[in-house]
């Protein structure tokens, strides 16, 4: 059932950090975004990820974290997939490590991705449950 590839379901439009931006602007863009991960880049290289609870941990107020650069926080060994690879192993991964994103890298380390833990959910619902239920959804609620 996880025999496609990763590329069939990562998101690429990707919202990025650099290692020099401050923790203000990563809390930010998790806000108000909502999302929970953010790739850290040096140009288009992989360089780390900072997410909400990292920033969460902390403890700090909003003003603190203006002080503070993403380099300081950002967790920098990875785990990371290929875009040819099968989304089971992005699935493996993430239960093996309790991660819930993996970023998705070129042969050269660039980052091309990013999947989640809903995106593989949504992947499997759409399989088992291929039809629009939007229908079921409106009579039955």
């Amino acid at each position: 059932m996880m025999n496609e590839t990763i590329d069939t379901i990562m998101s690429t439009q990707l919202i990025t950090l650099t290692p020099d931006d401050t923790l203000g602007k990563a809390r930010e863009l998790l806000m108000t975004k909502r999302i929970h991960h953010l790739p850290v880049v040096e140009g288009k290289k992989l360089v780390g990820m900072i997410t909400s609870w990292d920033l969460f941990k902390l403890g700090k107020s909003a003003e603190e974290y203006q002080g503070l650069k993403v380099r300081e926080v950002m967790t920098t060994k990875l785990a990371t997939l290929e875009p040819y690879q099968h989304i089971g192993a992005a699935a493996e991964v993430l239960m093996e490590h309790l991660f819930h994103a993996i970023p998705i890298v070129n042969e050269s380390g660039e980052l091309v991705g990013i999947v989640t833990s809903y995106d593989i959910l949504r992947y499997s619902y759409n399989k088992e449950y291929p039809e629009n239920l939007e229908k079921f959804v409106q009579e039955n609620m």
